[in-house]
């Protein structure tokens, strides 16, 4: 068995390669739950997957990915993730949360990480999603690209900004008509006059 020591999401943490066993002390759980709990309180949605098979490599650009788009990514254990989400409006994932997990928390737009995990499960087939949850609401593993497809707050605002101009856009036209169309029957029955008079 080969032992090795590295360095994830900060802290310090031992691994013995080739199977699952990480020793980390008791501090250092409570630090990661307390952590989570704070970022639970305030993320607009949850992706809880199992990453088992996915190298070193592609799980470092999936977190480059997560920091761009502001959602946060951590590796946890199931009874830290379920300590974790108690008392939050994310406790309805605990049930479902089995094994080693990673955990992606949407922080402003509600579909950020699914978009990540969405694009990032086409190249990694054994990257499982084992729970999602929109605040309280427990959502299939298979509304990923439901979730995924919501707009971004941009998107949502431009969107909304449409459907008010439409309104206004149509009573400029029909103001506009009225003009034009009482102009096309002034030359009309200009027209007809002297039409009689000939």
């Amino acid at each position: 068995m080969v032992y090795e020591r590295c360095l994830i999401q900060g802290l310090c943490q031992e691994y013995f390669v080739g199977e699952d066993h990480v020793v980390l002390k008791l501090q250092d759980k409570k630090s990661i739950v307390a952590e989570c709990h704070s970022v639970a309180k305030s993320a607009t949605s949850l992706i809880v997957a199992d990453y088992h098979g996915v190298s070193v490599s592609r799980m470092t650009e999936l977190r480059a990915q997560a920091r761009e788009q502001q959602v946060y990514l951590k590796i946890m254990r199931n009874t830290l993730v379920r300590r974790a989400l108690e008392d939050t409006e994310f406790a309805c994932v605990c049930p479902v949360v089995k094994g080693p997990s990673i955990v992606a928390f949407s922080m402003e737009e509600p579909g950020a990480a699914a978009k990540i995990v969405q694009s990032f499960i086409k190249d990694n087939q054994s990257f499982t999603i084992k729970a999602l949850a929109i605040g309280s609401k427990l959502l299939e593993s298979d509304q990923l690209k439901f979730l995924a497809s919501l707009p971004n707050r941009q998107e949502a605002l431009a969107k909304f900004a449409g459907l008010l101009k439409q309104p206004a856009i149509k009573l400029v036209s029909a103001l506009h008509d009225v003009p034009s169309k009482l102009v096309r029957v002034l030359a009309a029955v200009r027209d007809q006059k002297k039409l009689n008079q000939s």
